[in-house]
């Protein structure tokens, strides 16, 4: 018998009840796509003997480059230091020197081309145990299926390109200053106007750095007396935002809905710790799509469970912003939601967009305060020139005010790449989470010794894809992470099944005990 995970709404089951409404319904039965097989027991149990072998032999090999028996390859500290600062012996450095550096030649690679459905790739060799890596001029084409391109505005030709050229000649190629020291241009307020047009807000500021777009703003809007929950799988810019606060931080498990109702009851019934004072502000942030899970948040429950606890929403929509919707205005029109019940919403440029920075759009009070208090507003260089033309292009093409249909064109694409690749991935036998409006399609690896082999095995034939093991995922939940494209044919993602299923036979990948639909 197969048993599944979900995405939790409520319980993970849709129950229609009288008031329910097709709207409703239809929310639900989206949601139940959004499954995730469970490991099958000798996976998990061959996975956890793996890594159990890893460290035992790692331990071993620390005690024999201690004692000289063995070189020592890997950075330690001064002699007189390793007593009282103890740099690199907690757990993910002894994971680091003892996997990840070995498996290093799957990662980092520096491309000489744009990222585009095929890139080329720089040709390196290392002589010093993966440390450095040496060039040997070659490059190598490769079908991209590691970039965050998703509507394929990442290309070197076209109005987005020639656009960006303009804004060089006559802007230049940096502002040379923060947004309030004479670094505003008019392409900037431009730009605002626009990301707040596209997503149905009073008003947006945009950012430099879609990282520091997290990071730097999340404290300007809570501080101590408030309250953050954060699910669990948050990216690292969020995590670190919150932080930065000052505030009380909470979590709860990865898009379960009951989990996040228990915590929001108990922190209004108990209130701040000691003093148990009402907190001041409760603040809830999610994810529109889930880069490493490939799940969309439970929006409409996120929703609910704010206003019934009179708290606020801040939705990252890095990965759904131009990926999701029928127009790409991201995982609020997804799902049909009031774009006014979630009170801050931010999005990168970096992925749908083919560009850099990011963007926060709220209320006319809250981009204003963020003007006054936002340290990546105040302090850092604002967006390049180009950069910010490159945006202003892509939502030209995508609100169709070039008087074009090819930004829809790409939108559509993109679904039906997801939607086709993910169930040609489960239809061959592999695990598969996320859901299927998602970009981001995660196949389930597991053993260690397969997340090198995975990647040079498909380097071997020209397809360029990324795995992903610990730290980024739980120890055991290794796993291959594509990215679709509307960049990408149909011939193409064919081909790059036909070499998947063929790794995977070649690896024993098809762990799936699904019936194939």
């Amino acid at each position: 018998m197969t048993v599944t995970r979900r995405s939790k709404a409520g319980k993970g089951t849709a129950v229609a009840s009288p008031a329910t409404s097709k709207a409703d319904l239809s929310v639900q039965a989206d949601l139940a796509k959004e499954d995730f097989e469970e490991t099958p027991f000798w996976v998990a149990l061959v996975t956890m003997l793996g890594y159990g072998i890893l460290f035992v032999v790692g331990h071993i090999r620390d005690f024999l480059r201690r004692n000289r028996f063995e070189a020592t390859k890997i950075p330690v500290e001064h002699k007189d230091q390793r007593d009282f600062i103890p740099l690199y012996k907690d757990f993910e450095a002894f994971y680091q020197r003892n996997l990840y550096r070995r498996i290093r030649d799957c990662w980092n690679h520096p491309i000489a081309s744009t990222p585009g459905a095929h890139f080329d790739v720089i040709q390196r060799e290392s002589d010093d145990y993966g440390w450095t890596f040496k060039s040997a001029g070659k490059t190598k084409n490769y079908f991209n299926m590691s970039s965050y391109n998703y509507l394929g505005f990442a290309e070197n030709t076209g109005p987005c390109l020639e656009q960006a050229v303009s804004a060089v000649k006559k802007y230049g190629v940096s502002c040379s200053g923060p947004r309030v020291e004479l670094g505003t241009q008019k392409l900037h307020q431009q730009l605002e106007s626009l990301v707040a047009e596209f997503v149905g807000k009073p008003a947006a500021i945009t950012f430099g750095m879609g990282f520091a777009t997290n990071s730097c703003n999340i404290p300007a809007l809570v501080d101590k007396g408030c309250l953050l929950i954060s699910d669990e799988l948050n990216h690292a810019s969020l995590v670190l935002g919150a932080r930065l606060t000052g505030a009380k931080i909470k979590t709860f498990k990865h898009n379960d809905m009951e989990h996040l109702e228990r915590v929001l009851r108990t922190a209004v019934i108990e209130g701040q710790p000691r003093t148990h004072r009402p907190w001041r502000k409760i603040l809830i942030c999610i994810e529109g799509v889930y880069s490493m899970e490939g799940s969309l948040v439970n929006l409409p429950e996120v929703i609910r469970l704010k206003k019934k606890y009179k708290a606020y929403i801040y939705l990252d929509e890095a990965h759904s912003i131009g990926a999701l919707g029928a127009t790409g205005r991201g995982v609020v029109e997804h799902y049909g939601c009031n774009v006014d019940d979630v009170d801050i919403m931010m999005g990168t440029f970096t992925k749908s967009f083919g560009a850099a920075g990011g963007y926060i759009a709220g209320s006319k009070s809250i981009i204003k305060a963020l003007r006054e208090r936002s340290h990546a507003h105040m302090y850092a260089t604002s967006m390049s020139p180009p950069v910010a033309q490159q945006v202003i292009a892509s939502f030209e093409q995508i609100m169709g005010r070039d008087g074009t249909t090819i930004g829809q064109d790409r939108i559509h694409t993109l679904a039906d790449n997801a939607k086709y690749f993910r169930s040609q991935l489960k239809k061959l036998g592999f695990i598969v989470y996320g859901n299927d409006a998602s970009p981001v399609v995660p196949m389930m690896l597991f053993m260690p010794a397969k997340i090198a082999a995975f990647s040079r095995e498909m380097k071997k034939r020209n397809v360029a894809v990324v795995v992903v093991g610990f730290p980024a995922t739980p120890i055991i939940e290794s796993r291959a992470r594509f990215c679709l494209s509307s960049a990408h044919t149909r011939a193409d993602l064919d081909a790059a099944l036909a070499s998947i299923d063929e790794v995977g036979d070649l690896l024993g990948l098809k762990y799936s005990t699904q019936p194939i639909e």
